[in-house]
């Protein structure tokens, strides 16, 4: 196998690793904030800013994953 056999291999494999640890970890923190939200009511507001920001943090890395996959295409089959 060549190094670009592996590359073509890897990356599709790799991006599909970073879509399900992210949504993974959107689904856990979205379920704990709503958990967090029904016990208590009176702090919707501050849990619900820390779970934007923390998904737009796990995003983050998912559109990096992806950044990096595009940038790896050029290198396939060049």
């Amino acid at each position: 196998m060549d190094y670009q056999t592996g590359l073509a291999i890897a990356a599709p494999l790799a991006i599909g690793v970073a879509a399900i640890g992210s949504g993974l970890g959107l689904g856990k923190a979205v379920g704990s904030a709503m958990e967090a939200m029904g016990r208590q009511p009176e702090a919707i507001a501050k849990i619900q800013t820390g779970m934007i920001i923390g998904a737009a943090f796990i995003e983050a890395l998912t559109i990096y994953a992806l950044l990096a996959f595009l940038m790896v295409m050029g290198k396939i089959g060049a």
